[in-house]
C-alpha cells in the first residue's frame, strides 16, 4: 500500500515521474496510474485577454489540506481505487510552471480516469485557493467559471461558488 501522504501543498515544484512511483510503490494491485498536471496558462486568459504575466495563490493553512482530504475520501467512495496524491503549490507562479498534480491508483484505467476527473472537478471549485492574475493592466482575482460548476455537478455535486 502506499506510504505517501495523500495532500501536499506546497511553494516547491513536484517531481511527477517521481510522485507516481510512489504512489504506486508497494502496491502490487495496481494496473491502473492516471494523472492530470495543471500549468499556469500565459495566454490571453487573463482579465479581458490580456497575456498572464503571473499568478499567485494563497491557502489556508490546514484547512485547505482537511478539505482536500474530504474531496480524496469521496473519491473512494464513489470508484474503485487505491491510492490517491493531490500535490498543490501556492505562491507566485510564471507561464508554464506545474501548479497542480491530481493522480490515482485502482487495478483498471475505467476507475483511475474517473477517479482522477472526479477529483480534479472537485478540486477545481471546491479547494480554498484564491488565485490572483497579473496581466498588463494589473492584477485581478480570478473568479469561478461557469464551465467549473457544470463539470462539477455531473458528479451530483452542487457548486457554492454561484
Amino acid at each position: 500500500m502506499s506510504r505517501l501522504p495523500r495532500v501536499a501543498i506546497q511553494t516547491a515544484d513536484f517531481d511527477v515521474s517521481a510522485e507516481l512511483a510512489a504512489l504506486r510503490a508497494h502496491d502490487r494491485r495496481v494496473g491502473a496510474v492516471c494523472s492530470f498536471v495543471g500549468t499556469v496558462r500565459g495566454g490571453n486568459e487573463g482579465n479581458n485577454g490580456a497575456p498572464v504575466l503571473s499568478m499567485e495563490l494563497e491557502h489556508y493553512p490546514g484547512m485547505t489540506e482537511r478539505a482536500i482530504e474530504a474531496m480524496i475520501d469521496q473519491a473512494h467512495q464513489r470508484f474503485d481505487l487505491y491510492g490517491a496524491r493531490v500535490v498543490h503549490r501556492v505562491g507566485l507562479l510564471q507561464p508554464g510552471e506545474q501548479i497542480v498534480l491530481v493522480a490515482v491508483t485502482s487495478a483498471h484505467r475505467g476507475q483511475s480516469f474517473l477517479g482522477c476527473e472526479f477529483l480534479m472537478d472537485y478540486l477545481k471549485t471546491q479547494a480554498p485557493f484564491w488565485k490572483k492574475e497579473q496581466t498588463p493592466q494589473g492584477a485581478h482575482w480570478v473568479d469561478a467559471r461557469v464551465s467549473d460548476d457544470a463539470a462539477l455537478a455531473r458528479w451530483g455535486i452542487e457548486a457554492r461558488n454561484a
